[in-house]
């Protein structure tokens, strides 16, 4: 190899090579992000903070490079910021239904692999009350460079904690230091040791995959030999199908993306309180619910029904946040679309998370997606189907800080984001937390669901039945006495 190619290339480690090669021509492997601000930004100031803090990380300047036996990065000696930070405008009447078309369109629309795999559009004519506001920014960044936990770190240093750049330095330590209790650390965090145990077991899997998918009495022997590990991919694969519903089916090449009306944060954490779970627990149950609403509205018969939805797992330690790459599993998590009863629902959303604490399925996962990323091409795509065919949804819940924020000097109102879904998934349920409200945005194939809005418009109703049932319950004990008069005078307020 010439010398100057050794030294702009340098080795795509293996999970991040999977990443890479899922992308098909339905499912994009790209993650998109909405970021609303209060004020108009310059494209100058930000195509100077892109140049100043983004292409800090040595990574953005290269491209991605599919080579037939291996994956590596590349430099990108000729990069053109004015192709990856562009000035664009939306048609029409320039509100919230032009702004999801647009995102939609984006979301649809692959990346150039020819140049470093992410693209900022900034949009200056915001109009969604008739009026114009301020600048919106999408994001797209390809799923190789990097995991939700690790881009949310690296899109927090493109901000500061002040209109002023001087307090930029703090805030990644304030924001890491309130959040090491946060939701996704407190509910999913499995040991992470012994990883390279779970890589050698999963390329082990995959030698067999062939033969474990013919003879599942493979996959026990396994599990009796192979210890915790061997034994989740016992299960993982002995897992049936999820069932056909709206949400499960062919797929087309257009993504549709909708977002909810930002919810109070405070109003979900007294009802996970009262009720004695998390707050992704409510979510995940609210999430259900606004589903099962729109299977009945289409149609379909929901009693008894239990979908699976995929949920990242982040396996990094947390001081490691803003280092690239993707370092987490996934695991398979029951939706009780069937239950009626909101309580129950919610019940049983917690039992399942709860089930999934004690499992090493994210460990098992990370193995696999390495092993993948080695793997031959027929083997990749078996191991990505195999996995696809047993969830009809992609769910993630990422907390940002409590706190506004700032990017070129002008306030954020509103941050949303969608992952991409992989294999025959063609459904995606994103929930951040931010500034104290928690957003809900669902990213769907058109083919499968044309409006997602039908879906996210139901997710608020769906949260106020639980804190309304809750409201409603003889409490004995003094749980939060004062929020929870508080939320009950905010929805006394709204009836």
């Amino acid at each position: 190899m010439p010398a100057v190619l050794r030294e702009t290339r340098e080795a795509m480690s293996k999970v991040d090579t999977a990443w890479l090669r899922m992308e098909s021509p339905t499912n994009l492997m790209m993650i998109t992000g909405v970021m609303i601000f209060t004020e108009r930004m310059g494209l100058g100031k930000l195509k100077a903070l892109i140049a100043q803090r983004w292409l800090a990380y040595k990574r953005f300047q290269q491209k991605a490079v599919d080579a037939a036996s291996a994956a590596y990065w590349e430099t990108d000696r000729d990069l053109d910021l004015d192709w990856h930070v562009r000035l664009v405008a939306l048609p029409g009447k320039a509100d919230k239904p032009a702004l999801e078309e647009f995102v939609s369109d984006l979301a649809s629309s692959p990346l150039n692999h020819a140049r470093p795999l992410w693209q900022f559009h900034l949009i200056d004519n915001y109009a969604p009350d008739g009026k114009r506001a301020g600048s919106v920014l999408i994001a797209r960044i390809h799923h190789c460079y990097a995991d939700g936990m690790a881009l949310v770190q690296v899109l927090l240093s493109l901000t500061d904690a002040s209109p002023k750049e001087k307090k930029h330095a703090e805030l990644a330590q304030v924001w890491l230091k309130k959040d090491q209790g946060s939701v996704l650390q407190r509910l999913l965090q499995p040991a992470s040791a012994g990883l390279s145990k779970v890589l050698e077991l999963g390329e082990k899997a995959l030698e067999k995959g062939s033969e474990l998918l013919a003879h599942p009495e493979v996959a026990a022997l396994i599990a009796k030999e192979g210890g915790e590990i061997a034994r989740e991919l016992a299960v993982a694969l002995t897992l049936s199908d999820d069932p056909p519903t709206a949400f499960k089916g062919e797929l087309g090449k257009s993504k549709r993306v909708a977002w909810a009306e930002p919810m109070p944060l405070d109003e979900v954490k007294v009802v996970g309180k009262a009720l004695g779970c998390t707050v992704n627990d409510v979510l995940l149950a609210s999430a259900a619910g606004a589903l099962r609403s729109y299977l009945r509205e289409q149609g379909e018969d929901v009693d008894g029904l239990t979908i699976r939805a995929t949920v990242p797992v982040n396996l990094r330690p947390l001081e490691h946040a803003k280092k690239l790459g993707n370092h987490f599993g996934l695991v398979f998590l029951d939706l009780p679309i069937g239950e009626a009863n909101p309580l129950r629902r919610l019940e049983r959303v917690a039992a399942n998370m709860g089930e999934l604490k004690k499992s090493k399925q994210a460990a098992l996962t990370f193995g696999l997606l390495s092993a993948v990323g080695m793997a031959p091409a027929a083997i990749q795509r078996l191991a990505l189907e195999l996995f696809s065919r047993k969830a009809t949804a992609v769910a993630t819940n990422v907390p940002g800080p409590q706190m506004p924020l700032y990017l070129a000097g002008c306030e954020m109102r509103e941050l949303m984001f969608w992952v991409p879904q992989n294999g025959s998934i063609g459904m995606g349920i994103s929930i951040l937390s931010y500034h104290g409200h928690v957003y809900f945005g669902l990213i769907t194939d058109g083919k499968r669901v044309a409006d997602p809005g039908a879906i996210v418009r139901r997710f608020a109703a769906e949260f106020e039945k639980i804190a309304l049932i809750t409201l409603m319950e003889d409490w004995e004990q003094d749980i939060a006495a004062a929020d929870a008069q508080a939320t009950l005078a905010h929805y006394n307020s709204q009836s």
